[in-house]
């Protein structure tokens, strides 16, 4: 992207429809014979956390891998707040702050305890047809 281009932006925090929200940068653009939002909003390399301590990383070592664009149109949107670079890049930080679970395998060896007290009651609701 150009020098130009990159000065088309604003920082800024989008919602749309009140129920998701967007930090990024953001302009206007025509698009399809209409005016649209464009938000580009930072994906990081890393999850901007150390990984020993769990301290939030100076946000000057925070990079930037790529920008994840959305367009809106004017009606879906919510609220523009005007924001700066700072105030996004630790937007980005603590989006990526949740770990993913990761996945287990189940094991078919492994013995699960029983509660007796479950398994009656769902027998009852089996028998009577409605839950209780």
């Amino acid at each position: 992207m150009s020098a130009d281009e990159l000065n088309s932006f604003e920082w800024a925090i989008v919602e749309i429809f009140g129920h998701r929200s967007h930090a990024g940068r953001a302009r206007e653009e025509e698009k399809f014979g209409a005016k649209l939002l464009r938000i580009d909003v930072p994906t990081l390399e890393d999850d901007g956390y150390d990984r020993y301590s769990r301290r939030p990383l100076d946000l000057a070592k925070v990079k930037v891998a790529s920008w994840e664009t959305h367009y809106y149109g004017g009606s879906s949107i919510f609220s523009y707040t005007p924001s700066d670079e700072l105030t996004v890049m630790k937007n980005a930080v603590r989006r990526r702050a949740v770990p993913a679970i990761p996945y287990r395998e189940p094991n078919p060896e492994a013995e699960e305890p029983v509660d007796a007290e479950y398994e009656e009651a769902a027998d009852r609701e089996l028998e009577d047809g409605y839950p209780e």
